[in-house]
């Protein structure tokens, strides 16, 4: 197998130019540097000034002659539209960078993505809009006493299963409530934490009642892939041993304020405020528009699923068709 090429350094430029003025032949360097023939006749041709060869002025020509290289165009015309495409689906540099790859074997940069979304915002585009961007810092609770109310049968996260921590299973879901301005309305979501499956429906109020109507609604479908299901405390979840009945499952509840014990589902809520964020109501959201939200989540590649889609990966190991409710979203 052939040597891959180097350019060659200052340092071996330097070697050449004291062996030449000792009047070795260029068969003789290259040999002592380990160098083909070739590299040495066309360092020597091409790099000579009008004092003979001398290093310095050898690298400079050398670099100069790089720099004016014309190089291959990574962003042409077609990567370009593909990546507008995706931002718009609110899809991460990131993610993009993964897909191209792993559809059509184009290895950009995530680094490329962002120059071209900040060239084209100095030039009045819009490319950086659908990215999402960190808003107040997160502050943590300490020492405060739970005041949501007590739930009954409540089952702590302590005695969930291990196999549940492991993700090697579909049916381990995550619930919690995306809330509107207010407290004008909200939104029940769902993660499912092996094949990162999202799910969400609109209510009108944060009643227990309709949450409970809503959890059962979004996964009567789905029942024979739903194990354990783990909520925080707050007592729109009072419903939960109605949940476990209906679909045969069970059911924990995290820590208060461990938030991060449900971290994946608190991270989609929080990509789930792009479409919907605080300073909007949410009593007046249609089901499509939700639908709408989570479906193009779910289209998203996702860098710990090897940038598959959730979608993909539910229906690698479920076998189960992602689309054959592509309507309603699994939402009966």
């Amino acid at each position: 197998m052939s040597k891959q090429y180097t350019q060659l350094t200052e340092a071996e430029r330097y070697h050449i130019y004291t062996m030449n003025k000792q009047g070795y032949s260029n068969n003789k360097i290259a040999q002592g540097m380990a160098r083909d023939r070739s590299s040495m006749d066309r360092e020597l041709r091409r790099n000579v000034g009008q004092r003979g060869y001398r290093y310095q002025q050898a690298n400079c020509m050398a670099m100069k002659r790089h720099a004016e290289k014309t190089k291959a165009c990574k962003l042409t015309a077609e990567r370009v539209k593909y990546i507008t495409q995706k931002l718009t689906q609110r899809w991460s540099p990131e993610q993009i960078s993964g897909r191209l790859k792993l559809d059509k074997e184009i290895s950009l940069s995530p680094e490329t993505i962002y120059q071209l979304i900040a060239k084209d915002k100095r030039q009045g585009g819009s490319l950086h809009q659908p990215l999402r961007h960190q808003g107040k810092p997160y502050k943590k609770r300490y020492g405060k006493a739970d005041y949501r109310g007590c739930i009954p049968g409540r089952v702590d996260i302590d005695e969930r299963p291990e196999v549940v921590n492991e993700r090697s299973r579909v049916g381990d879901w995550e619930a919690d409530l995306v809330i509107g301005k207010a407290h004008k309305g909200a939104i029940v979501t769902l993660a499912e934490r092996c094949c990162r499956l999202y799910l969400a429906f609109p209510i009108v109020r944060k009643t227990a009642h309709l949450t409970t109507q809503a959890i059962t609604t979004l996964l009567a479908d789905l029942k024979e892939f739903v194990h354990t299901i783990t909520y925080d405390n707050g007592r729109e979840f009072n419903g939960h041993r109605d949940i476990n009945d209906a679909l045969e499952c069970d059911s924990y509840f995290a820590k208060p304020y461990h938030s991060w014990e449900r971290g994946l589902n608190e991270n989609f809520n929080g990509l789930l405020r792009q479409y919907f964020p605080k300073s909007m109501r949410l009593d007046k959201l249609s089901e499509k528009e939700v639908l709408s939200a989570v479906n193009e989540m779910n289209h998203r590649p996702r860098k710990c699923l090897g940038f598959k889609t959730p979608w993909e990966v539910f229906a690698e190991l479920t076998q189960i068709d992602t689309n054959f409710k592509t309507n309603v979203a699994l939402m009966t």
